[in-house]
């Protein structure tokens, strides 16, 4: 499974690259990762017009896409979408950061899961 990461680069800018999440063969109940540790879930809710300059991400976290779409941009100028359903790894606490708006006119739900160093790195 293919997750988005946003990291740090050198000079304090972010950059996208992707991750990929090894699954196994679970039987009947599908194809599963190992289970990852993490310290706390949060839930939110964004208006529609929802454009947040540049900003750091609070924590190492999960993003997940319950419905709707975002535009993300780092600071290359690259900009990606992301819908509902879609994962992103967030690490760049320090530096610029990224820029983040809402696609489309309704609101948005989403979900952050903070996530150890560990995640991601093996």
């Amino acid at each position: 499974m293919r997750i988005t990461r946003i990291g740090v680069t050198g000079d304090g800018g972010s950059h996208f690259d992707d991750l990929e999440i090894e699954l196994a063969d679970a039987g009947p109940i599908g194809w599963l990762s190992a289970a990852f540790p993490a310290s706390s879930v949060a839930f939110r809710l964004t208006d529609p017009g929802y454009d947040y300059d540049w900003h750091r991400a609070p924590q190492r976290q999960l993003i997940v896409l319950l419905d709707g779409e975002i535009e993300v941009e780092v600071t290359s100028g690259e900009k990606r979408r992301f819908a509902g359903g879609d994962v992103v790894l967030v690490e760049d606490t320090t530096g610029t950061g990224h820029r983040t708006r809402t696609i489309g006119e309704r609101s948005r739900h989403t979900l952050f899961i903070a996530v150890p160093e560990s995640f991601g790195n093996g």
